[in-house]
């Protein structure tokens, strides 16, 4: 990947909760909704072992679906920039 959003997609933020682990994982993928969301799924029936997932960066993550504590899949927040008062 190149890091810019094929077919200009909006970024969909994905959160994912790792059994013993203290932190989530947090990530912005160009992937839609519901391909994150089929991907987990498959996950969970057994049809797939691990979540797979790339960001828009390139980076890779793969968990181990037995170790999937939860997926909260969403919209990024609107990035603010700047340093004036809310």
């Amino acid at each position: 990947m190149d890091g810019c959003n094929p077919g200009g997609k909006e970024a969909v933020e994905v959160k994912i909760g790792v059994q013993n682990a203290p932190r989530e994982i947090v990530l912005e993928i160009s992937q839609s909704a519901d391909e994150v969301e089929n991907a987990v799924a498959k996950a969970l029936e057994g049809t797939s072992k691990l979540l797979s997932l790339t960001d828009e960066h390139g980076r890779r993550i793969i968990v181990p679906a037995e170790r999937l504590a939860y997926v909260e899949i969403g919209e990024p927040a609107a990035r603010k920039v700047g340093f004036g008062t809310v």
